[in-house]
């Protein structure tokens, strides 16, 4: 689980609540009318923007990767195909097939390789499926923030319409005041969905997206050379390179200057 995507959202909504509380009542923060605004009006933009196929892969991918992390990361996953190459190449491709890894798409990989797949089937096979995955990881950035987009715009579309009715309304004194706030928290849910939610969570995604892209080329890399026999010692050298220069080395090992 992604630890940082849960605190800042809980320690972001604890902050407004507090915000709230030290004005006040809670119930004098909600609006019904400011709700649909926001939500009717930014959902129904955001589905104008994307075709339905991309909101059903992109927003649940989303959601999922902005708080979970990745099961290997890049230097875990040198050693595990340093480790996988040293078993292919004391036992060959049949002694593929007892390996585990956590990896889905490692194990994808090493599946093609213990069945014996030629080089050029595994090389298209498993390019195109990080392609897939990584289209719709970029979808689902997209549509957070194209909602990140929309929610302020249309707390002021839900700011103007209370002012108008506030306006129409100015001899009757006791409406001016709830629709002063509805016009109000129109623009304050606005700026909460977008800079709370949103926003932050298309951030999330991109970054994540670029470690995805990373990781995966590295695991079809290595899957390659497995397939070519290379040595582990040879898989371990070219896998390093998708490091950082401070993360290619083991601990204790100096860094050359």
């Amino acid at each position: 689980m992604d630890i940082m995507t849960s605190i800042g959202l809980v320690a972001g909504i604890i902050v407004i609540a507090v915000m709230m509380l030290l004005g006040g009542d809670l119930h004098m923060f909600v609006s019904e009318h400011a709700m649909i605004i926001i939500f009717g009006g930014s959902t129904a933009a955001t589905m104008i923007r994307f075709p339905l196929s991309a909101l059903m892969h992109g927003l649940p991918l989303g959601a999922k990767f902005a708080f979970t992390m990745s099961r290997l990361s890049a230097h875990d996953l040198v050693d595990e195909l340093a480790r996988i190459a040293e078993i292919a190449r004391k036992q060959g491709p049949v002694g593929l097939e007892k390996v585990e890894t956590d990896e889905p798409f490692l194990a994808k990989g090493i599946r093609y390789v213990a069945d014996g797949y030629d080089l050029d089937f595994i090389r298209d096979n498993l390019e195109r499926d990080r392609d897939n995955f990584l289209m719709h990881l970029d979808e689902g950035s997209k549509i957070y923030r194209a909602i990140g987009d929309c929610a302020p715009a249309f707390g002021m579309v839900g700011t103007l319409i209370g002012m108008v009715q506030m306006f129409a309304n100015m001899t009757d004194p006791s409406k001016l005041g709830p629709f002063m706030a509805t016009a109000l928290l129109a623009t304050l849910y606005g700026a909460l969905v977008a800079n709370l939610f949103c926003i932050p969570i298309a951030d999330k995604l991109h970054g994540k997206l670029l470690d995805e892209e990373t990781n995966r080329t590295l695991i079809i890399d290595g899957i390659l050379m497995i397939r070519d026999s290379k040595s582990p010692t040879l898989v371990r050298e070219m896998l390093l390179a998708y490091l950082p220069e401070k993360h290619r080395h083991a601990d204790g090992e100096p860094v050359p200057a």
